[in-house]
């Protein structure tokens, strides 16, 4: 079961500015392919990808085709610079499996859950949502602590691991290689 979302974007132009913004001010070219990488990350928040599911996503996407294919090396560089200036986050499975989602400004925790049957990356936020603004201020409290010793550029990865309900129950349907939110 492929999970489609279709966030919308303002305009192409306004889109456009506002990626080439946030590349500018984390310190990074505004290349087509950089414009590409985030904007498609971007408009898909809630799907992690690996990267070979985010190169078939790219090379599928009508819509942000410029005519030039996005080959494998380069999208590695882009999305590990990418998530060096946290504009993406990174989640590595119980399989050591990369995942890549763009990281919302205003978010300091993405809680999530990882099945460790069927690898699959599900976002607790909603499940959590009573306690959000408690675990909110655990994340931001962790955050100044490590920031008082000197550490810098900090993001904060909270996952719960095990088996999901599907799974438990014998009813999980999805497959490995598809986009999981």
């Amino acid at each position: 079961m492929t999970q489609t979302h279709s966030t919308p974007m303002p305009s192409a132009s306004l889109a456009g500015d506002a990626i080439d913004a946030l590349l500018s001010a984390h310190g990074l070219r505004r290349t087509s392919a950089a414009r590409r990488v985030l904007g498609w990350l971007l408009a898909h928040p809630d799907t992690t990808y690996t990267h070979a599911q985010l190169q078939v996503a790219l090379q599928g996407d009508d819509a942000l085709a410029d005519g030039v294919a996005l080959d494998r090396v380069t999208l590695y560089r882009l999305i590990d610079r990418l998530t060096q200036v946290g504009l993406l986050l990174c989640r590595v499975d119980s399989q050591r499996v990369r995942r890549y989602q763009a990281m919302p400004t205003s978010v300091h925790a993405i809680p999530h859950f990882e099945c460790q049957s069927c690898h699959r990356d599900s976002p607790l936020a909603g499940a959590l949502q009573a306690n959000a603004l408690d675990l909110e201020r655990a994340a931001q409290t962790a955050l100044e602590a490590l920031k008082a010793l000197g550490y810098q550029g900090l993001s904060l990865d909270f996952a719960v691991r095990g088996v999901c309900a599907d799974c438990a129950t014998g009813t999980s349907s999805l497959a490995l290689d598809e986009p999981h939110p």
